[in-house]
């Protein structure tokens, strides 16, 4: 048995299952199997394996799901993809052969049901790879910044971590030689996600994504034409089987299999004292007629009664675009041009009196935290937490504080008027950030690449 190509990606983890994402090779003349087994960590009796016969249709990869798990308990895995000859074997075929899996055992823990407890989450975006003849242009520049992560999780354990956007850069050759063929797209993916310090870390640590404009073009839709029908269909065949396949997207069918017909990319999760509402900010924006939407009614009415009945003491609510503040800037790409979807959300949280709301984005190549306060109504606060980016290009700037609007309301109405206000210094450099909940503090960190603090906020929760 040969070792994961792409993976292994520990992916969606509750206290009962986890979803892990294995990618093999093609072989035309054999068929191809994904293998998974575990055991309790400390324990000697390896499971069955588990296997998956894997197709071109997904770029020879597949999501396997281990079930049946203990709370709150670490376990070891082994993981690895083989060939046979024989071209009729299933997954309950190959149980019957011998095989000799790999050496390496990763780990992972099942997720903790218990509330009242620290939770620790990495979250960041943009993380720029440029491929020169089909290969990775200095990845380690891009790939130093998920050691520092490691060096932290092995330090002060993580309970996930959050990629919220641009995790691979479709459009980085635009001008001189875009992609827009499902092959190439995906030799990009199998090429971020399979640099040594961030494949260490997915191996082990619970990871989720979204997309964001470059896993498909820049500033996306705005500028879509009939032409670029083929560039979108490949760019999200590409982005479910890297980035959806293993996350809360994907019902699971009753076999024990995840169902590959997905029908929305916006997601929830909660862990203990949190939860997550995971936006696509992308694929359902209307930017026509009276009412321009960034994300599509179902979402955003999913969207308010989570909001209204959700019983965590935190509520992350992550936003790949800026949910706030503004930009002089590239405000037909933001929350800005969307502004009364953007109050109707607003208003939701205000008049339900919903505590604890943090808005947690990317995009903007510059890190910072915030607050929305309310001119008439004193008991209202949000926050937001902007992590970006985890490696940016020569070719574009780092934000600046100067770029944000910061002198005028993010939105009014009849019964008074939002305002933003910085509570840190804007980052300029790669960062990402750590979310540390403990009892009433959600404490924010922005790490560089060295894993040296650069800027840390503590908000108080109420």
């Amino acid at each position: 048995m040969d070792t994961p190509t792409v993976g292994p990606i520990v992916g969606y983890t509750t206290s009962e299952q986890t979803r892990i994402f294995i990618r093999g090779a093609a072989d035309a003349e054999n068929a191809v199997f994904a293998a998974i087994r575990y055991r309790k960590a400390g324990t000697q009796q390896w499971s069955a394996g588990l296997y998956s016969k894997l197709s071109g249709t997904y770029d020879m990869s597949d999501t396997l799901v281990l079930r049946g798990l203990s709370a709150d308990t670490p376990y070891e895995y082994q993981a690895g993809w083989f060939r046979t000859t024989y071209l009729d074997h299933t997954p309950d075929t190959v149980k019957h052969i011998a095989l000799e899996w790999p050496s390496t055992i990763y780990r992972f823990k099942s997720a903790s049901p218990k509330r009242n407890r620290t939770h620790r989450y990495v979250v960041g975006s943009c993380r720029y790879l440029r491929l020169t003849l089909n290969a990775p242009s200095k990845p380690e520049l891009g790939d130093k910044i998920f050691k520092a992560i490691s060096d932290l999780n092995a330090s002060t354990p993580l309970d996930g971590m959050l990629m919220i956007g641009d995790q691979v850069y479709v459009d980085d050759m635009n001008i001189f030689a875009p992609d827009r063929e499902y092959a190439d797209i995906s030799r990009k993916y199998r090429a971020a996600f399979s640099q040594p310090h961030i494949r260490q870390l997915m191996a082990s640590t619970p990871t989720y994504m979204i997309l964001d404009d470059h896993e498909i073009e820049d500033n996306w839709p705005a500028s879509r034409s009939h032409q670029d029908d083929e560039l979108y269909s490949n760019a999200i065949r590409a982005y479910e089987t890297f980035q959806c396949s293993h996350g809360p997207a994907h019902d699971l069918l009753t076999d024990g299999c995840i169902n590959r017909s997905v029908e929305k990319y916006w997601y929830t999760f909660a862990d203990g004292d949190t939860d997550w509402f995971v936006m696509d900010c992308r694929t359902e924006r209307v930017l026509t007629g009276t009412d321009r939407i960034m994300i599509g009614v179902e979402q955003e009415n999913a969207l308010h009664k989570w909001v209204k009945n959700s019983t965590a003491k935190v509520k992350f609510i992550v936003s790949s675009v800026m949910f706030m503040p503004d930009q002089k800037s590239h405000g037909d790409d933001g929350w800005k041009s969307f502004a009364a979807q953007r109050l109707r959300l607003l208003e939701v949280i205000r008049t339900n009196a919903v505590k604890n709301v943090m808005f947690v984005s990317g995009d903007i190549h510059g890190s910072l935290t915030c607050s929305l306060t309310h001119s008439e109504d004193p008991d209202f606060v949000v926050h937001g937490i902007v992590s970006s980016p985890l490696c940016n290009s020569r070719l574009l700037p780092y934000a600046k504080a100067s770029n944000l609007l910061l002198n005028a309301p993010l939105a009014s109405h009849g019964q008074g008027h939002y305002s933003p206000a910085l509570t840190s210094a804007m980052v300029s450099e790669d960062n990402f950030a750590c979310l540390t909940l403990t009892g009433q503090h959600l404490q924010v960190d922005f790490y560089n690449p060295k894993g040296r603090v650069l800027e840390s906020v503590t908000i108080a929760l109420k």
